[in-house]
Order: C-alpha cells, then structure tokens, then sequence
C-alpha cells in the first residue's frame, strides 16, 4: 500500500511539472505568433501607383512640370505611417476621351504597369463632355449630353473591366470632372446639370467594382476666393492641383483604400 501512495504522488508531481512545461511551450508559441504578425504599419512599404487618363493628369496647368496632382498626392502618401515610398507612373495624355483611353490600356507598357500596379488612379469624362459642347455651341441641350453620358457610362465600364481583368487586387480610383467653363458661364445652370449627372453617371458605374471609388472635385472649383485655375482659365494651377490631391487622399483614408491594400 505504501508502495502504491508513493507511486502516485510521484505521478502526480511528474504530471504537474509536465503541465507546467506545456503551459510554459504555449504561452510561448502565442508570444512568438505575436511577434509574427505585428501592425499593418509596422513595417511601411512601398508601393506602385499607375495613373492615367487626361490632361489632368498630365498635369497641364502646373507650372513646375512635375504631373500635376500626383507630386502632392505623393507627398501625403509617404507622410503615412503605412508607406514608405509611392512610385507613380503618369500615363496622362492631354485631350483624352474614354474611347481613347480605352484604346491606350491595351498598349503593352500601359497593361504591364497596370498588372504591376498596387493602385490605378483615372481622370477621364472632360474631354466627352468637351466634345458634346463644341458640336452644340449654337445652344445647350441637355439631352444631347444625356445621351452622350449614356455612351460614356459603357465605355468607363469597359475602362474599368479592363484594369480589373489585367489587375483583380489593384484598387481603383476614379477622379470626377468640375466645371470647365466656372470662370466665364457660371451663371449657366445646364453647364452645372450637366457635370453633375456626368459625375452621377461616373460614381454608378465605379460602385460595381471592389476596392474601388469616387472623388467628386466640381465643388473644389465652385464659388472658391482663391484662384484655382492656370492662364488658360481652364486647366487647374498649383494649388488647384493641391487641393485635388487632398480630396483624394482624404477619400483614400475615409473609404480604408489604402489600408486594404495591405491586408
């Protein structure tokens, strides 16, 4: 009998002393899991930015040549905690329509950004819209630009079908068009109408896609004090820039844009 109690205490600090050793392995395989996967923005990163579509993203108005919007844009971008460098490719082309651009994404170097590409920035729809006033300058008809927004939404979807198909991860942004005509006809309320149910048509068609949005920027250049135009009065100028830049960043951090890409 004595035998047998001294059996089982002996077991029982053996049993313990293993169960300590267990708890000791655990807590130390969930420190090191832990360790393993720290904050998103714990270690920032880089990333590539392609962006295409008009003049405005050429950057014609800027007067330091250095592409428009996307300089300030970067600027803010690095200032996160999440990156630590933004390379952007501009593939702007002045006097683009959507039909043009869409014709360009099948341009070998323009598809291999893409498919690289964490984040494709777009502005398009001015020029359309250009196009419909010149062919009615004798008199504004709003149907005629109903009809052409008609057309325009079809091909801004193709636009973004093709970066989606070259790119499912990538994320998407579309910048909406303002005004071209603020400083000379803003009294003409159908120019407003106008950029209004074109920007409507534009936010439709990109709410269909995933890791995707809208930046309105006509109420950027309405009733504004502060010059925002270059010279040509149509074009924005530095500062114009810079506040387009600021809109869309501040988009990028409400919709968490930025911080899906790292998930």
């Amino acid at each position: 009998m004595k035998k047998l109690l001294l059996f089982l205490l002996t077991f029982l600090v053996i049993l313990s002393g293993c169960s300590a050793t267990i708890s000791s392995q655990e807590e130390r395989l969930f420190s090191r899991e832990l360790k393993q996967n720290p904050p998103i923005d714990f270690v920032p990163r880089d990333i590539s930015v392609v962006a295409v579509g008009d003049s405005l993203t050429q950057g014609v108005g800027d007067i330091q040549d250095l592409g428009g919007y996307i300089p300030y844009l970067q600027s803010k971008m690095e200032d996160s905690k999440l990156i630590s460098t933004a390379n952007f490719q501009n593939f702007g082309v002045r006097g683009n329509r959507s039909d043009q651009l869409l014709k360009r994404l099948k341009q070998e170097e323009v598809k291999t950004a893409i498919t690289n590409a964490d984040m494709v920035i777009i502005t398009i729809g001015g020029n359309d819209v250009m196009q419909v006033f010149k062919n009615n300058m004798m008199g504004l008809q709003i149907d005629k630009f109903i009809t052409a927004a008609n057309g325009y939404s079809e091909r801004l979807q193709e636009i973004l079908k093709t970066i989606r198909e070259y790119n499912i991860d990538t994320g998407i942004v579309l910048i909406g068009i303002y005004n071209p005509f603020i400083k000379w006809f803003s009294d003409i309320k159908e120019m407003n109408e106008i950029v209004e149910n074109w920007n409507e048509a534009s936010s439709r068609e990109i709410a269909s896609f995933d890791q995707a949005l809208f930046v309105p920027v006509a109420d950027i250049f309405e009733n504004n004090e502060e010059s925002l135009l270059y010279t040509d009065y149509f074009h924005p100028n530095n500062r114009g820039y810079e506040l387009i830049a600021e809109r869309v960043y501040l988009h990028l951090e409400q919709e968490q844009l930025l911080k899906s890409l790292f998930d």
